[in-house]
């Protein structure tokens, strides 16, 4: 149940019948640093509660979340995605010929154009958000925002007053001395969508979740890959069984993948890039992207003088209603660490309004989160993992159904993925789930309702589904996890 948790709750005063609203024109200046999802949800959720609110921003409204990070990768991703469909159009019974009646054999990707509407996606929607956050009546000012005394943000020679302020800065691609990125071939993912000319031969340096979309991508599109892994397997940070999946799909569709094997440096000789390893070996070609993890943008920000803690790496520290040590300093997204998602940093930044203005306010709770992984196949996932099961952290039963016996599955012909769902035993309650397959950010769906409404197995077979559909192998999991 959410709970009242605002700075003054609990506490007595004569005008205690006042409404919150009474309370709020007291202390209703928010000062807003960072214009990403953190940043913008939190300003309309602040505007909404009647406050009064300023955005300090350095790169545009949207942060790097709609400029040059999900927005632009899920664009390029999802023109991958028919680059997919039609690679495996074949077996469906669909042949393309060209204008003479010829059988074509080959279908090319004009990079230039994807790129150039990448971009202008990113920018629209950006120009979206500015639009609203101007409906709303919120101020943004274009600059570095640093915190001062006393509650207040200076940003160039303008100083700010504010009875709260959210440090909502986001966090830049990591780089390493041994191998910095030069803006033309070797690139971080935020400057791959400056390419005009498709790669040769593209390295990806990293197996995380960014790595492995790139990557992923980038192989659909028609481009050589070759993905190095410090780890024994990709996405060392997902489900195990997922990840399985991803690599032999991956592997049979020809990436190149170099697994235990850490990168030393990556230099570049005229057109030539190469990746050394730290075991000596070398792996050559055109570019390559850095998916080396990220770095939070806090420097400079006059954190340690405004009494705001971080952690050894630079995150700022906060609670789960996004406070940080620093009386009326929130903090939201990716400079905090917490979990970087677009989707946990907004609802950080809405949760710091909500709490800071008096509104209803439930905990952040990342056991509720789905989280999604866009390569092809996707994964999705939520709740409790099965290294958490495997590992005590848990009790739960676990059932794990491949999507080949399914008849959409078959009709539109997909044999790689799966549906796993935890349950709780004795009570039957649905308390994790993941998803491998075609548009599994669609799929996880309803398991996150039944994982965040703690709903049984049972309840979630009964619910009717569409046949033939993706989903009812969701249903049919569910069913096979009944307890007499």
């Amino acid at each position: 149940m959410a709970a009242t948790l605002g700075p003054e709750a609990g506490r007595r005063h004569p005008e205690s019948s006042c409404s919150v609203a009474a309370t709020m024109s007291r202390m209703n200046r928010v000062v807003i640093i960072g214009g990403g999802p953190g940043g913008y949800e939190a300003a309309h959720v602040a505007a909404q509660l009647g406050a009064e609110v300023t955005i300090v921003d350095t790169d545009g409204i949207g942060g790097s979340a709609v400029l040059t990070d999900c927005v632009p990768s899920k664009t390029l991703i999802a023109t991958a995605e028919l680059m997919t469909e039609v690679a495996d159009s074949a077996e469906l019974g669909i042949d393309f010929a060209d204008h003479e009646g010829d059988a074509a054999t080959t279908v090319r990707v004009d990079l230039g154009k994807v790129n150039a509407r990448v971009m202008r996606l990113a920018a629209d929607q950006s120009t979206d958000i500015a639009a609203r956050l101007d409906r709303d009546g919120v101020r943004v000012i274009k600059g570095r925002g640093r915190l001062g005394p006393d509650l207040s943000v200076t940003v160039g020679d303008e100083t700010v007053q504010a009875d709260s302020i959210l440090v909502a800065t986001g966090a830049a691609p990591r780089t390493l001395p041994t191998a910095q990125p030069d803006g033309e071939r070797i690139l971080t993912w935020e400057q791959v969508y400056d390419l005009t000319e498709v790669p040769e031969k593209l390295i990806v340096v990293g197996s995380g979740v960014t790595g492995l979309e790139f990557a992923s991508a980038y192989l659909a599109l028609g481009i050589p890959v070759t993905l190095v892994s410090s780890r024994d397997r990709v996405l060392p940070g997902e489900d195990a069984d997922a990840s399985a999946v991803l690599e032999e799909v991956s592997v049979r569709r020809g990436m190149e993948v170099l697994g235990r094997s850490r990168m030393e440096s990556v230099t570049r000789s005229g057109d030539e890039v190469t990746v050394r390893l730290t075991d000596g070996r070398e792996v050559t070609g055109s570019h390559c992207i850095l998916a080396l993890g990220s770095i939070p943008n806090t420097a400079d920000l006059g954190l340690e003088e405004a009494g705001v803690a971080t952690d050894d790496g630079g995150f700022i520290t906060v609670d789960r209603v996004s406070r940080t040590s620093a009386r009326g300093v929130y903090a939201a997204g990716d400079c905090t660490g917490v979990l970087m998602l677009a989707s946990v940093a907004a609802m950080q930044g809405r949760i710091a309004m909500w709490h800071f203005l008096g509104d209803a306010v439930a905990p952040l709770d990342l056991k509720k989160v789905s989280s999604n992984v866009f390569t092809s196949p996707e994964i999705a996932t939520v709740g409790w993992s099965q290294q958490a099961v495997d590992a005590g952290d848990i009790v739960a039963e676990v059932v794990m159904l491949p999507l080949a016996g399914n008849a959409r599955a078959k009709m539109q012909g997909v044999r790689d993925g799966f549906v796993k769902l935890f349950i709780r035993p004795g009570t039957g309650i649905i308390v994790g789930g993941v998803v491998v397959g075609p548009r599994a950010s669609e799929l996880i769906h309803p398991v996150s309702l039944a994982v965040a409404e703690s709903l049984t197995a049972d309840k979630l077979a009964q619910a009717f589904t569409v046949y033939p559909s993706m989903s009812g192998s969701i249903a049919e999991a569910a069913r096979r996890l009944h307890r007499v």
